[in-house]
């Protein structure tokens, strides 16, 4: 299995997390959740997921013409031996699918994946947002001036199409990942090509300003070799544009340790709003629960203290390591995410099959996916769970986040219809 850029550390960090209480505490009081938070707008007191949109297939139309993300080697199409991907999608309401090379489904059938490139699937994917109060998608946006490029500019205005016809949000998320020249280079794909994007009524503004959010500054990592003094430049660049500036940032930011690099102290205070990454970190109920003592509440405390608006990660688990306890354990995110008075909170992510995070809809038993795959499906803890159940699941967490539904341990949400 390839290693996906946010996944490093992941192992260590989760080793470090310790095991913490699954006691209920109260909600935050509303004096202390509403201490750095702007005015309710398109990221403060909503859901936003990531949405990556880097599927292709051979044959779809795309400039890259090849099995983007979904193969090792996409040059040919994933198999057993050659694959990227961590859980398998149910593929009932894509209008095109492609064969790979995997056997069969258990089921029956040809085992097809979908292309991200197809407006289709764009489609799709921000219906499913729409039907399940999802408010706002972060397009992710990786170096555009290599071969991708043509294909993420594509990405940009599907998305756009798209939310702007399903009445939902999205916002440039540019992650820094192996991009050498990201210091000029990230400010000339802005002023020439995703500024234009703001003048669309989807674009996702927050206190009036139109949202951008920047992954990656200050991770220890070989990958993100920059220095504070550019990351500085590239934050101070977009706010003077006028920008509203989230900062995704490594799960120690505030410490400095660990998966953040020592420095960027000013970097981080700098954004406003910070993002911590959680991919990796978290495997359990029980470890929400000291993230939620340990780390999430003096985060907190450190961005009200300077005034940045804070938006956690609250993930699905990674469905093939067997994490997920059939929605517990990202309800126990929520939950306490919202009894800390977050202003916002992330998914990681709504299409995440690499990495088995995906929120979309998935093969919901062992008929749905390819024979002999060891991939599992989303009863794979003997408890059935609808396709969309994860979806339901945010959109349930939306409502407590917007005390449209009462502060709860206990998920209001079925796994089956």
């Amino acid at each position: 299995m390839a290693i996906t850029r946010r996944s490093m550390l992941g192992g260590a960090l989760a080793a470090g997390a310790g095991i913490g209480t699954m006691a209920a505490l109260p909600r935050a009081t509303a004096a202390e959740s509403a201490a750095a938070a702007g005015p309710p707008g398109d990221v403060v007191g909503k859901i936003s997921v990531g949405y990556q949109g880097w599927f292709a297939c051979q044959g779809d139309g795309s400039p890259i013409n090849s099995w983007w993300h979904w193969s090792q080697d996409k040059s040919k199409p994933p198999s057993p031996s050659n694959t990227t991907i961590k859980s398998w999608p149910d593929m009932s309401e894509y209008s095109r699918g492609f064969t790979t090379a995997y056997p069969n489904l258990n089921g029956g059938g040809p085992a097809q994946l979908f292309s991200s490139w197809d407006q289709q699937t764009v489609d799709t994917h921000f219906r499913w947002m729409r039907e399940n109060n999802i408010d706002t998608a972060a397009l992710q946006r990786f170096n555009p001036f290599g071969s991708e490029g043509p294909t993420r500019d594509g990405m940009a205005q599907k998305v756009r199409q798209s939310a702007e016809a399903n009445g939902r949000k999205f916002y440039i998320m540019y992650d820094v990942t192996g991009w050498t020249s990201m210091q000029s280079q990230i400010k000339e794909d802005w002023t020439s090509k995703m500024q234009a994007h703001t003048a669309s009524s989807a674009y996702a503004r927050q206190n009036g300003k139109p949202v951008v959010c920047i992954w990656g500054f200050g991770f220890n990592s070989s990958t993100r070799p920059f220095e504070p003094g550019p990351c500085k430049d590239v934050v101070d660049w977009f706010k003077a544009q006028g920008c509203y500036v989230i900062g995704g940032v490594p799960t120690h930011w505030r410490t400095g340790t660990d998966d953040s690099r020592a420095g960027f102290s000013d970097v981080y205070h700098a954004f406003n709003m910070i993002s911590p990454w959680m991919v990796g970190r978290i495997s359990s109920a029980a470890q929400s629960d000291q993230f939620f003592t340990s780390v999430n509440t003096p985060d907190k405390a450190d961005c009200d203290a300077h005034g940045i608006d804070y938006q956690p990660c609250v993930l699905p688990g990674d469905l093939q390591e067997r994490h997920r306890a059939h929605g517990d354990f990202m309800w126990r995110q929520f939950y306490n995410m919202v009894r800390l008075g977050v202003q916002g909170i992330y998914i990681s992510m709504f299409d995440e099959f690499n990495e088995g995070n995906q929120i979309a809809k998935t093969a919901t038993t062992a008929a749905g996916v390819p024979s002999g795959s060891g991939i599992w499906a989303l009863d794979e803890d003997g408890t059935a769970c609808s396709s969309d159940y994860y979806l339901r699941l945010t959109g349930d967490g939306g409502r407590m986040l917007k005390g449209q539904i009462a502060l709860t341990a206990q998920r209001p949400t079925a796994p089956v219809r």
